[in-house]
Order: C-alpha cells, then sequence, then structure tokens
C-alpha cells in the first residue's frame, strides 16, 4: 500500500466535513482532485473507504481503520516539519471544539484558570454542532470536543473505538422572548402558546440539526430570522423579532431586552454537558484542559 499525506489529509478532511464538496473548500482543492485522491486512495487500500450518500458521505469500517493510522502518520509528519524548521515549542497545543453557547458563558472562565494552573497549555479552539465536533475529533482535527446531549443521553456515535466521554453538567433548554412584548412579566409560557410565535433558529442542513426551536413543537414552526451567532439572534429577540431556545446557563449573558420563560404542557427539555476524547491515555494538557472544562461547566 502507498498512501501520500495529501491522500490521508483528504481522508481526514472528509471524515470532518462529512462531504467532497465542503473538504473540497477547506483544503482548497477542487472537487474533482478531491474525488481522484478518494478513489486512488480506495484503489491503493484496496478497499471501499467511503460510503456516499443522499446527505453526504461517511467512512466505512475500513476507512474508520485507515483514519486511526492517518491521524498518527500525519501528527509525525507535523511534528517532523516542527523538528526540521525549528519551530517545536515547548508548549503544549490542545484544540478544542465546542458546542456554540459554551463560548459565551464556559470558555472565558475555563481558559482564565487553564493559564493560572498549567501556563505551559496552549489552547485553540473552534464552535460547531455537535455532529460537526464529533466528526471533527474522530478525524484528529480536534484534541476535546465539548458537547451537549439530550435524553436518553446516548452515546454521541455509533462508532468504533467508543469515545471518552464525561458528563459535567445538566441544564434547562428555556424560550428567550423579548421583555416588552405579550410574554411580558410571565415566568412561563404553555407550548399551544408558541404554534404560531415567529422563530430565530441556526441555519441547519441535512446532516445537522435544527437549533432555536422549541423541540417537537406541533406544527411547522414560523421561522422569520436565521443566524449562527448567538449576540444576533439575542439581540433580535431584545428587539422584538422573534423568540429563539436558549439554555439556562446563558442567562448571565443576556441582554437586558431578553427574558428567558420555562415551557409549560411538555416534560422539561434537559441538556448534558459532555467533554468527549478520543478513548487512551491524554497526554498532560488534555488532562489539564478537560479538567479547566469540567470545572466551569
Amino acid at each position: 500500500m502507498d498512501f501520500s499525506s495529501t491522500a490521508l489529509r483528504v481522508l481526514r478532511q472528509v471524515a470532518e466535513s462529512g462531504s467532497f464538496t465542503a473538504a473540497a473548500s477547506r483544503l482548497g482543492y477542487t472537487q474533482s482532485a478531491v474525488s481522484r485522491q478518494a478513489v486512488a486512495l480506495e484503489r491503493s487500500a484496496g478497499a471501499v473507504l467511503f460510503e456516499r450518500r443522499p446527505d453526504g458521505v461517511r467512512l466505512t469500517p475500513a476507512g474508520l481503520t485507515l483514519l486511526r493510522h492517518a491521524r498518527t502518520i500525519l501528527d509525525s509528519v507535523a511534528a517532523a516539519e516542527s523538528d526540521l524548521t525549528g519551530s517545536a515549542s515547548q508548549s503544549e497545543l490542545v484544540r478544542v471544539g465546542l458546542f456554540m453557547s459554551a463560548g459565551a458563558v464556559i470558555l472565558p472562565t475555563a481558559l482564565t484558570r487553564l493559564a493560572a494552573a498549567s501556563p505551559q497549555v496552549t489552547v485553540t479552539t473552534r464552535e460547531g454542532t455537535t455532529p460537526a465536533l464529533i466528526r471533527a475529533l474522530r478525524a484528529g482535527s480536534i484534541d476535546i470536543a465539548m458537547l451537549t446531549s439530550r435524553p436518553p443521553h446516548r452515546p454521541s456515535d455509533g462508532e468504533s473505538p467508543r469515545l471518552h466521554i464525561d458528563a459535567v453538567e445538566d441544564t434547562e433548554l428555556l424560550v428567550g422572548v423579548p421583555a416588552a412584548g405579550v410574554f411580558a412579566g410571565r415566568a412561563s409560557v404553555h407550548i399551544d402558546e408558541l404554534v404560531d410565535a415567529p422563530w430565530i433558529a441556526t441555519p441547519s442542513s441535512n446532516s445537522e440539526p435544527l437549533l432555536g426551536v422549541w423541540p417537537g413543537l406541533p406544527g411547522r414552526p414560523r421561522i422569520v430570522h436565521t443566524a449562527r451567532d448567538w449576540l444576533t439572534k439575542l439581540e433580535l429577540v431584545a428587539s422584538g423579532f422573534g423568540v429563539t431556545t436558549v439554555p439556562s446557563r446563558m442567562s448571565s449573558v443576556l441582554p437586558s431586552g431578553v427574558r428567558l420563560l420555562h415551557v409549560d404542557g411538555v416534560p422539561p427539555e434537559v441538556r448534558r454537558v459532555l467533554v468527549a476524547r478520543l478513548p487512551g491515555r491524554p497526554t498532560p494538557g488534555i488532562s489539564a484542559v478537560t479538567r479547566a472544562l469540567a470545572s466551569t461547566a
């Protein structure tokens, strides 16, 4: 078998992105170039590595096996480049992925604690949905993923080997409404009152969940605005242009014009905050970052 580092990078990026098109965009290649690399990789491996599906691309069991080795190979190549160029650092780099509300209420405090306890650890972060972060963790693009799950809190994916997951917090999902709107002065709202409400949601796709609309809302939600940025969503709520779901942990960072209400008529929606990593013995830096995130949550 003869695998080039370029082909292994394509494998890793397809695993993370979930499609050839997205992988090509992130790598700066054309889609046809990525497809050719994928075909060549399968030919060299003598096995089908990619499962082409209507909603994207997933790695087959053979592809996941090769991915585990690709992570090790690409990390070794990166380390060799650092040694040869003299850019190797005494600090340990830990790459962290976080669900989108964690950046506002968990990350700053966690980084402050980490800087005091383990100044030799350097952290880079990226945001994403739980499915995207799991793909990035599997692909080796991040070292730690801070995720959320909803009941019954099954394992985050069915791939092997199982991720090492620690549960660090449970938080209730609430509805953010304008302080001066029709729900002013209330502590709760019935689910039936939300059926025709104007919703502010995060854009979704076939492979990513719809966020911002109450889960299981009867009928088709009336989505009036979509935005990935939390500040945009909350300011739209504060200005009276719609409502959105908000984890209770974000109560400390809300704009003054937003109020959080419990939803009556349905069971509480509880989200569990998880810290995940690949199985095996973690490095000292990964352990330090995990402690900082868990203690903050």
